[in-house]
Order: structure tokens, then sequence, then C-alpha cells
């Protein structure tokens, strides 16, 4: 089953005191990235977003974007105890000896005696088993979408498939009449030689030239491993897992195959032919870079 490399999911949550808004954005890339856009503390679970998404994503940048409302609740005003005694202690001490006197809003204002609400890192264990639910919806939603251009996908690259197929075809059916043709030329042309000097050759001698020349022009064995590759094709578009890495690497040795056929042949019919199959594995080649 082929997987589109790009794609969109979403999640969302709401209750009385939190929001949860979740965007996931899928793009090209030949291994995985993930990337987390969050506000404090919550971009510190980076590490813990790719776990996951690694579970069910295999290539491609993944752009995530979190976003988290809450509305504060009583107990998330504290005075810290430890840093305000000291913090006492320490100014009692200095107004004892230079004289004056401490007022108690001062003191709190001073860092670390009363943090702000919402910024400290305490509350990430407690958060992440509902975030682990939004990433999987979200998730869930961007497999669908991938599965489903990945769908569109495979049939299109069928139909390319078909085209070379076609076009191969044709060029198996040429090949035996290349070397007629050249054998044909050849006759005609040491006949109109013959006609032209009093020479003689040798029978023989044609034979090998054709002989050399049918040798050196033989695409059969071309022609066959580019069959033999259209049929892996297919067969490849069936597995269960979305097999990108396999179709990029047999994209490669088709366009091998067919640029031997069209060096090896020296026939204009072959040349278009191979021309035509060329263009269509262009097209597989930027329909496979974008599956996973």
């Amino acid at each position: 089953m082929l997987l589109s490399m790009t794609g969109y999911g979403e999640a969302r949550y709401q209750s009385d005191n939190l929001n949860v808004s979740l965007e996931l954005r899928a793009l090209n890339n030949r291994y995985l990235k993930v990337s987390l856009r969050a506000g404090d503390p919550y971009h510190l679970l980076e590490p813990e977003f790719e776990k996951v998404i690694r579970r069910v994503v295999r290539r491609g940048t993944l752009q995530v974007h979190l976003r988290v409302e809450r509305q504060a609740a009583p107990q998330d005003f504290k005075i810290n105890v430890i840093a305000l005694r000291s913090y006492i202690e320490q100014v009692k001490a200095a107004t004892d000896q230079l004289g004056g006197q401490a007022l108690m809003g001062q003191i709190l204002a001073l860092p670390g005696v009363v943090p702000e609400p919402g910024q400290t890192t305490s509350r990430l264990h407690d958060d992440w088993p509902l975030l682990e639910k939004i990433l999987n919806q979200g998730l869930d939603k961007l497999q669908t979408m991938r599965q489903e251009e990945g769908k569109a996908m495979a049939q299109e690259l069928l139909l390319h498939r078909d085209t070379i197929a076609a076009h191969l075809n044709s060029i198996r059916a040429r090949g035996p009449q290349v070397t007629v043709n050249f054998r044909d030329r050849l006759l005609e042309r040491v006949q109109k030689l013959l006609g032209e000097l009093d020479v003689k050759i040798d029978r023989s001698d044609v034979i090998k030239e054709v002989a050399i020349f049918s040798e050196r022009s033989d695409i059969a064995e071309e022609v066959m491993r580019l069959g033999s590759h259209l049929d892996q094709f297919q067969l490849i578009l069936k597995e269960p897992e979305s097999p990108g890495r396999k179709l990029e690497f047999l994209t490669q040795e088709m366009f091998r195959e067919t640029n031997t056929i069209g060096s090896k042949a020296s026939d204009v019919e072959i040349s278009r032919e191979v021309v035509e199959i060329k263009a269509t594995l262009e097209k597989i080649r930027e329909l496979v870079q974008n599956v996973e």
C-alpha cells in the first residue's frame, strides 16, 4: 500500500480550563525529521512527540504545531516557602546591621519566591497522556489523507507502467527487423559498389559483417530485463508497507536499461520508443519521490 509523504492532520481538545490545538503537516524528505513548535514548557516534549510519530511515519519532514491555553487554577499560585524564608533571614540580617525596614511586598518580588503560574515543567508529566492521545488522533487523520493520496498515486503509476510496457512491446517486435534492414542496406551498398568497380567480394564477408552488427546491436537482454523490472514494479505496488525506496531504486534500473537500448539499437523507430519510455520514467520518478 502506497503512502504519500505529504499530508495534513489536526486534533483539538477543550475543557473548562484547558484548550489544546494540534496541527501536523507532512512534507517530502529522504529521512524522517520531526519539528515541534510549542510554547514553554511544552517545546521540551519534542523527543516524546518524535517517539510516537516514528511508530506511524517512516520518511518525510513532519511539522507539529501545538497550542495549549490553560486557565490558571488556585493551586497554580504557590509561594516558594524555602526561598521566602531565606530572603527574609538575609534581609533581616542586613537591616539589623544597616538600619532601615524591609517591606514584605519587596521580598515577594524577589526572583523565585512567587513563580509564574503555568511556566514550570512540573505539569508536563501530568499533561503528556492527554497530549499523546491528541497527537494520535491527529496522526490518524494524517494517515487517512496520506493513504488516499497514495491510492491515487498507485493508479497513476500503474498507468505509466502500462505505457512503458506498450512501448517496450513495440521495441521487442521491431528488434529482429533492425538486423534485416542492416543486411539489406549492406547488400545494396555492396551491389552498387560492385556495379561501379570491377571488384568481387566474398559472400562470407557480408555474412560476417551482418553477424558482427547483429551482435553489437542485440538488445534482447536489455529488453528482457526491462520487462522483468516492469513486472516487479507492479508487484511492489501491492506490498503491504509503502515501498518508496524500492520504487526509487527500480526506477533507476529501468532508466539504465532504457539508455542501453537506445545506445545499442541503431534504429530510428526504436529511438522514438526509447524517448517515450524515458519521458514516462521521468514522470514515475517525480511521483516516486513523494512515496514514503
